[in-house]
């Protein structure tokens, strides 16, 4: 498709909502991550919110799985098409990398310290003022590839990522 000028705007700022997503789950700041979420967002597919469920369930239900959890999360190559001056919806291929405490596994993986996951993310976008937000998520997943319970623990004591960077 050909895009114009606003709309290759508008493409790289969805492509930004999306990299902050998965920072902020990452580095686990749950207030700068419920900021990018229209009112009313609904999820689908999600380990810490059940289908239907709107923001407040996910970032609740997300802030206290993922609290001491590791957690990698990459987005890839996005399809992104505009079904409006001010909506647009996207697909993503995604990997992430979950490694639970010791004695907690995850329910996708009981017997294991954690998980690759691959798959999608389908998303919907909408315009709020200057910026995009979601409107709606779905994960899916192709594959979940267990971490051995036997996995090296996580080694703590790295440099951390400035939160406040950008």
């Amino acid at each position: 498709p050909r895009f114009d000028t606003q709309q290759l705007s508008d493409l790289e700022a969805i492509r930004q909502l999306k990299a902050r997503y998965c920072r902020f789950i990452d580095t686990k700041q749950w207030s700068r991550l419920a900021g990018l979420f229209c009112d009313g967002t609904r999820f689908d597919g999600f380990g810490s919110a059940p289908p239907g469920s709107d923001e407040k369930v996910f970032i609740a239900g997300i802030s206290k799985r993922l609290a001491d959890v590791v957690s990698i999360h990459h987005c890839h190559t996005p399809e992104i098409a505009f079904t409006g001056a001010d909506t647009a919806r996207g697909l993503w291929q995604m990997m992430d990398y979950l490694q639970f405490p010791a004695g907690a596994p995850p329910r996708e993986a009981p017997d294991a310290s954690g998980f690759w996951g691959f798959g999608y993310y389908e998303e919907e976008y909408r315009r709020a003022g200057d910026d995009w937000k979601f409107t709606f998520l779905r994960l899916t997943r192709l594959r979940i590839d267990p971490l051995p319970k036997d996995f090296p623990a996580v080694r703590r004591g790295f440099m951390a990522p400035t939160p406040e960077w950008l």
